[in-house]
């Protein structure tokens, strides 16, 4: 039978749980040495460092934001084209400028498609990785397996609400300690702020995509541009949060494992996101 809390593992408690969920894991013999990993991490029973790929979501995050400023700049002239052409007539959207604003504009399309692709998969990965951190840290905070640390992301309707349950349990099991060894309790502004932004853009994105698609008259297509301009403004907000939430989610991680996880011998005792 699986665990009633988990789900992943098998139950070996009166009350349905295993090991990890009812803490009664047994401790790593007094003779034995974890594989020391990337940063002086180990493997296995100890936590992997996430330094490493929250350093690339962080640059992709950055590449993210650029493409966002690209489309809307191209995206706000193709409106301008388009808003004259309706109040005044002026036919210079089937200019030679006006063919190359389109060009740009489906350019930056394509591009911002690319930058998220290459950006999600990394960030998942970055995502998984501390979700199984957080497995070691704190089992029994955790809400739901590993698994849906990706797999979450591709439910429909339910991607609105599961990974956000993932992350939560991973902000709470990385909390960071004090000197003493007790726990501090941190807001989760950077989440909620992050997750809130990250729906809203999912919704906008949808919405204005839509009118888009419909727009015919010169001023539908003036008016649908400026609001793919909004929400792209609306993603570039998005990516800034998720930075920040990446760089605090890591901090934690790596300020957890430094105070609760005796390090691989030679390792620094403290490593820095």
């Amino acid at each position: 039978m699986l665990c009633t809390r988990c789900r992943i593992r098998t139950a070996v408690t009166d009350e349905g749980l295993c090991t990890f969920c009812s803490g009664t894991r047994p401790p790593l013999p007094d003779d034995s040495t974890a594989v020391s990993g990337p940063g002086g991490w180990g493997v296995g029973a100890w936590p992997r460092s996430p330094v490493a790929l929250s350093r690339a979501v962080t640059v992709l995050l950055g590449v993210v934001v650029a493409t966002d400023l690209f489309a809307i700049a191209t995206g706000l002239r193709v409106r301008a084209l388009w808003d004259r052409l309706a109040t005044d007539g002026a036919m210079d959207v089937h200019s030679p400028d006006g063919e190359s604003a389109e060009r740009l504009y489906l350019v930056s399309g394509n591009v911002q498609g690319l930058a998220f692709l290459v950006t999600a998969v990394v960030f998942i990965i970055w995502f998984h990785r501390t979700r199984r951190n957080a497995e070691v840290f704190d089992p029994s905070v955790q809400r739901m397996g590993p698994g849906w640390a990706v797999g979450g992301w591709f439910v429909p309707v339910a991607n609105f609400w599961f990974p956000y349950r993932v992350a939560s349990g991973v902000w709470e099991a990385s909390a960071q300690t004090r000197p003493d060894g007790g726990w501090r309790t941190l807001p989760r502004t950077p989440l909620n702020l992050w997750w809130g932004a990250w729906i809203a853009t999912l919704l906008a994105a949808r919405v204005t995509g839509r009118l888009w698609e419909r727009a015919e008259e010169p001023a539908e297509i003036a008016r649908a541009a400026g609001l793919v301009a909004a929400s792209d403004a609306l993603d570039l907000v998005a990516a800034v949060l998720a930075i920040l939430f990446v760089r605090a989610v890591t901090r934690m991680q790596t300020d957890r494992a430094a105070h609760s996880l005796a390090p691989a011998p030679g390792a620094p005792e403290h490593i820095a996101p």
